[in-house]
């Protein structure tokens, strides 16, 4: 069962259109991880207190820290040491990819002819692109899309 949470949990992540880069070039260890890797993390260090401690709780980041830190009586050292790590590293991830559509929407709109609502259909064409700004390298970047 446990496994089997995990693995949903994992899919829901890397089936995200925010799951398809590799690692952002920001900050700390923690900010370089990628989804995959998150996940990992959270599964292995704290699968059985997730399915133990958070059952009915969405796979989201935010609700899934507010959980586990509801229930930090019951979590594992090894959990305690990780989950926050992971988590931390989902949402800088999903804060970055966010960045990309506000930081390079002009780029989007004027030279891939996309839309910001869309902005994951826009990359390729953004990354194959030599007029792109620096600030929107930058972004694309720390997203992990480059």
């Amino acid at each position: 069962m446990v496994r089997g949470r995990i693995l949903i949990f994992s899919a829901v992540l890397a089936a995200a259109p925010v799951a398809s880069a590799q690692t952002a070039r920001v900050g700390s260890v923690a900010q370089r991880m990628n989804f995959g890797d998150a996940s990992a993390l959270l599964a292995q260090s704290c699968g059985a207190e997730i399915d133990a401690n958070c059952r009915g709780v969405s796979f989201d980041a935010n609700r899934l820290r507010e959980c586990l830190s509801r229930n930090t009586d019951a979590l594992s050292p090894q959990c305690r040491a990780g989950y926050l790590r992971a988590l931390d590293a989902i949402q800088k991830r999903i804060a970055a990819r966010v960045s990309v559509a506000n930081t390079c929407g002009h780029e989007i709109v004027k030279l891939c002819n996309g839309s910001t609502k869309e902005t994951s259909k826009s990359i390729p064409c953004l990354i194959a692109n030599r007029d792109v700004s620096r600030n929107c390298i930058q972004a694309m970047d720390n997203a992990g899309y480059r």
